[in-house]
């Protein structure tokens, strides 16, 4: 039985009561794939490639990680908080060295490591268009550390990107948990939240990361349910 998985952060963390109704990607990708594959979640709110395996959570998944696993890779929205020196990365040295070792803790198992840029945040500056948001410079990193490192990678950035483009400010806040004056009052974040997901953004957003791996193809592409046969 092959199993994910995940090394990230909120945008993918499986909540719990205390967060309804944020819902993280990684508590949905199971919607996709087949039913002998096993969701290992270890994304937790607020980490960084640094404080994730400062805390010890990248050992956590070296112990459990063995030959034919993946270990899906998704950080990038707290390497850039430069006001946090527990978190902050600079994207094209320390955040680039740490998704190396990432990528060996994958290898050295005989796992498979993937690369996913972080899903864009909503930062639109009119009712239609975005703004350039703050991950361009970690998305740029990562890409090259893949190609570096030969490790496949999908573009959740430019896809998120995509999608929010299309939908405009107004529809795109099903998405997120972004709640207007009085709407959810007891929400810690308030009521523009424009980051955390709601569980139909977390379906959106499993679903292109899903797409990248069908892209790629091969034993990546046989992760994913058979939508077909499904159907019948």
């Amino acid at each position: 039985m092959n199993r994910i998985f995940w090394a990230a952060d909120s945008t993918v963390q499986t909540n719990k009561i205390t967060t309804y109704p944020q819902t993280g990607i990684g508590q949905v990708f199971s919607l996709y794939v087949r039913d002998d594959i096993t969701i290992v979640n270890h994304a937790k709110n607020g980490r960084s490639t640094k404080s994730f395996m400062d805390e010890g959570r990248l050992q956590k998944i070296s112990e459990q990680i063995g030959a034919g696993d993946y270990l899906f890779i998704q950080f990038g929205h707290n390497d850039e908080k430069s006001e946090d020196p527990t978190r902050y990365t600079e994207p094209f040295s320390a955040f680039m060295e740490n998704l190396e070792i990432y990528i060996e803790v994958a290898r050295k198992h005989g796992a498979y490591p993937v690369l996913i840029t972080p899903l864009e945040r909503r930062c639109f500056v009119d009712d239609k268009h975005l703004g350039i948001g703050a991950h361009s410079d970690y998305v740029a990193a990562m890409k090259q550390t893949a190609e570096k490192c030969n490790v496949p990678l999908v573009d959740l950035y430019s896809m998120s990107r995509c999608e929010l483009k299309k939908a405009g400010e107004l529809a795109s806040r099903k998405w997120y948990m972004y709640f207007p004056e009085g709407e959810y009052k007891n929400y810690p974040e308030g009521k523009t939240d424009n980051t955390h997901l709601r569980y139909d953004g977390a379906v959106l957003y499993a679903g292109l990361i899903a797409k990248g791996l069908e892209e790629l193809g091969g034993h990546y592409k046989d992760l994913l349910i058979d939508e077909a046969a499904e159907v019948e």
